[in-house]
């Protein structure tokens, strides 16, 4: 397996009465995904400033093209992203590469 990390920041907007159906939706997904071998971890936050949105933090092994090949062609994520377009108005996707770590060792860039 690489030693190459990738993180995903992905920013939600949930329809208006629909964030808890999201969140429920949201929590499989991520009790399915953190079985897979390449998972490191995941944070769910809710922003404060904006009550409707829930950002979800993801650390993966591999690269972007990995995760997209590997992780985003699994069966329980095709059931998943069906169900957004009744739950969520946007969704924001930013890929980052970690390169220093202070603290909680997530990474490998310490």
């Amino acid at each position: 397996m690489s030693n190459q990390q990738v993180q995903l920041n992905i920013r939600f907007k949930a329809k208006p009465g629909k964030k808890e159906e999201f969140r429920k939706e949201l929590y499989s997904l991520i009790e399915e995904m953190s079985s897979e071998k390449a998972f490191i971890s995941a944070i769910v936050s809710d922003d404060l400033d904006q009550p409707d949105d829930l950002i979800i933090y993801e650390t993966w092994q591999g690269t972007r093209d990995s995760w997209l090949a590997e992780e985003f062609t699994k069966p329980y994520r095709k059931d998943y992203e069906v169900r957004l377009d009744d739950l969520i108005v946007e969704r924001s996707v930013s890929w980052l590469q970690p390169n220093r770590e202070w603290g909680s060792h997530i990474t490998n860039a310490y």
